[in-house]
C-alpha cells in the first residue's frame, strides 16, 4: 500500500514545452526578422511620436537660422519615418510568414488592419525564429494608442461644444444687463 497523500502537489515537470524555445532578436531599423502585433503597434506609435517631436524641434531650430531650411528638415524627417514604418511593416509581414511585399497593402485604406488583426505564426517560420515575449514597455505603448484616439475624439466633440456654451452664456449675460 502506498503512503502517498492524495492532496499533495504533483511532482511531474509541468513547464511549458515552448518555455525553453529560442527567440529571435528584435531589430528596429532593418527589414529582416519578425515582430509581433503588440510590438508593431507600440513601436510604430512610439517611433512616430518621438520622431514628430525631434523633427519639430529640429525644424524650429533650422527655421530660426534660415526660414526655408525648416521645410527641408521636415521633409527629410518625414521620409525617414516613412522608411522606418515600412521596415516595421515588413517585419510584421514576416511574422505572418508572408513576403515583405505585403506592406503595400497598407497603402489601401484600412488595409493596414491586416497587420493588427492577423496573428503571427507560432514557432520558427521561413523568416526566422519567433519574436520574444512582449515587454511591459511595448504593452504600455500599444495600450496608449487607443487611449489617445479616444481622448482625441472626445476632445474634438467637447471643445467646440464648450466654446459654444461659453458664447451663449456671454450672450445671455449681455441681454440681462440691457
Amino acid at each position: 500500500m502506498q503512503n502517498r497523500n492524495p492532496y499533495a502537489a504533483p511532482r511531474t515537470n509541468v513547464t511549458r514545452r515552448d518555455s525553453t524555445q529560442d527567440y529571435g532578436e528584435i531589430r528596429l531599423f532593418t527589414s529582416e526578422g519578425r515582430i509581433g502585433r503588440v510590438r508593431y503597434l507600440g513601436y510604430s506609435f512610439g517611433l512616430t511620436f518621438l520622431a514628430a517631436i525631434v523633427i519639430g524641434v529640429a525644424g524650429a531650430l533650422a527655421g530660426a537660422v534660415a526660414p526655408g531650411s525648416a521645410v527641408v528638415v521636415a521633409v527629410i524627417g518625414y521620409l525617414a519615418v516613412v522608411v522606418a514604418q515600412i521596415m516595421l511593416t515588413i517585419q510584421r509581414a514576416h511574422d505572418m510568414n508572408v513576403t515583405g511585399w505585403l506592406w503595400l497593402i497598407s497603402l489601401i485604406p484600412l488595409g493596414a488592419l491586416v497587420f493588427l488583426l492577423v496573428p503571427g505564426t507560432r514557432g520558427e517560420n521561413n523568416y526566422g525564429k519567433p519574436p520574444p515575449p512582449n515587454t511591459t514597455g511595448a504593452v504600455v505603448l500599444a495600450c496608449v494608442v487607443p487611449a489617445i484616439m479616444i481622448v482625441g475624439i472626445l476632445a474634438a466633440i467637447a471643445i467646440p461644444a464648450y466654446q459654444d456654451y461659453t458664447q451663449r452664456v456671454a450672450g445671455s449675460e449681455v441681454q440681462q444687463f440691457e
